[in-house]
């Protein structure tokens, strides 16, 4: 069995962990609050391993590490279930106030030997360990900071181990701390050198999808994190379950990242509707693949139209036939060539997990590694710029014991991302009046989620 290690790390990647975690134990028929088994199918069972270990007395939990500076924050997911290790929870003794410094020097310092203890267990635990999935924002100091240590210490201890993130990335629309820009500035230099896949996500795209597709007023975090969780799902679905076509996570490694520096990938799910617009839904696999191509159902705010698709791939779940999803695939690639790099022939994956999410016949997740990206990079370059010219805020940041450098230093590294990812597209950057969305207009009404998200079930 190929085994994952999962840490979640800071507010916002604890909260998208355990709506992960609600997401698979429910297909894999383990109840949350308790941990126990009551699901029907013996495929439930047959790699529940990937994520979850057993217990003598027949109960699961998740092999996770939960992880932050403030222990009030991680105190919640303690008692709400016993789906986590009580051993497993790591807190500090003080937040890191927004700050990478503190995180990454101060604070975070203090508890990376028992963060690494406590992976290090889980670690020896499994049979054949595939890799570490790693959950963080790189807005706030915990998520950035205490993430790049860690990261650093896991690429030294297990170098021959899959480092795969999802990291939620910050928006200037949905900003709420004012030295985001450098927080994710600082932890770039991480993300390149040490992660292997790195899955952007963005909370003004998933906002969006929330309002324009599922037409639902925002109270809090809970749809956008369960958005995610479903397309976590997605991404994992071939690892937990059988398929005709399978995709494990060094496939997908292998597939999507043509060169080592640029692993930093779309993810985008469908449908994404309500129930009231599924009923006009034809529920078929050309509808799926038209929208997993639309910029409307990515989880990170880029137009797919502004660059070009180094890799693709779909990981479609339900009864399907192959040869008709190789086909719908494989035409939208060539409808829209000048969407695509010219240089990689075949670069588009499809996989096929016959099990389906929860209240759905199908549904399809989208991977894109696309030179678009670069937009979203700039964007980060030029708010991290803005600041550091005039110094703002940098006190906090030098005080903890950070040098002026590193922030140059960093911005150099990101500048150099997007300068590989211009160079990997050619003329990527007068962008393209076509459409790689493959009928946008359509997608745009009919792009869908779940059932609950109308309070059905």
């Amino acid at each position: 069995m190929r085994e994952i290690v999962t840490l979640q790390i800071g507010g916002a990647g604890n909260a998208i962990g355990d709506a992960f975690w609600h997401v698979i134990s429910h297909e894999h028929g383990v109840d949350y609050a308790s941990g126990r088994f009551g699901g029907t199918s013996p495929l439930q069972l047959e790699r529940i391993n990937v994520f979850f270990n057993a217990t003598a007395s027949k109960r699961f939990y998740a092999r996770t590490i939960i992880i932050d500076t403030e222990a009030a924050t991680i105190q919640r997911l303690n008692v709400s279930s016993q789906l986590y290790r009580p051993e497993n929870f790591v807190a500090g003794s003080e937040s890191a106030g927004n700050n990478f410094a503190r995180g990454y020097h101060t604070d975070g310092a203090e508890i990376l030997d028992q963060v690494l203890d406590n992976t290090r267990r889980e670690v020896e635990s499994v049979d054949s360990l595939q890799g570490f999935q790693l959950l963080h924002s790189i807005g706030g100091g915990t998520g950035s900071g205490l993430t790049s240590l860690i990261m650093e210490a896991l690429v030294e201890q297990y170098p021959d181990n899959l480092l795969c993130n999802y990291v939620t990335i910050p928006s200037p629309n949905m900003s709420q701390v004012v030295v985001e820009p450098y927080n994710a500035l600082l932890s770039i230099p991480a993300l390149v050198n040490n992660s292997h896949l790195t899955f952007c996500l963005d909370n003004e795209a998933l906002f969006q999808i929330c309002n324009r597709n599922l037409k639902i007023r925002m109270s809090g975090y809970e749809h956008i994190n369960h958005i995610v969780a479903l397309t976590m799902s997605g991404i994992t679905t071939c690892l937990r379950f059988p398929g005709q076509l399978n995709a494990g996570l060094r496939k997908i490694y292998v597939n999507m990242v043509p060169f080592p520096r640029l692993h930093f990938l779309i993810p985008g799910f469908a449908p994404l509707v309500t129930c009231k617009q599924q009923q006009f839904s034809k529920g078929t696999v050309s509808e799926l693949v038209q929208q997993i191509f639309s910029s409307n159902n990515l989880l990170c705010a880029i137009d797919l139209r502004k660059g070009k698709l180094l890799t693709a791939a779909g990981i479609f779940r339900g009864r399907m036939s192959p040869r008709e999803v190789d086909q719908l695939m494989t035409g939208v690639r060539n409808k829209n060539l000048h969407n695509f790099v010219d240089w990689i022939p075949n670069n588009i994956k499809t996989a096929i997990c016959d099990i389906p999410p929860r209240g759905l016949k199908m549904s399809a997740t989208f991977i894109g590694n696309t030179t678009a990206i670069q937009s979203l990079f700039q964007r980060l370059l030029d708010g991290s710029t803005i600041m550091l010219r005039r110094k703002a805020h940098l006190h906090w940041y030098t005080g903890e014991g950070m040098e002026e450098q590193e922030f140059i230093d960093a911005q150099q590294e990101l500048q150099a991302i997007i300068d590989d990812y211009r160079s990997s597209g050619g003329d990527t950057s007068e962008g393209g009046e076509n459409d790689a969305d493959s009928g946008d207009d359509a997608a745009a009404t009919s792009s869908g989620a779940q059932c609950q998200y109308c309070g059905g079930d």
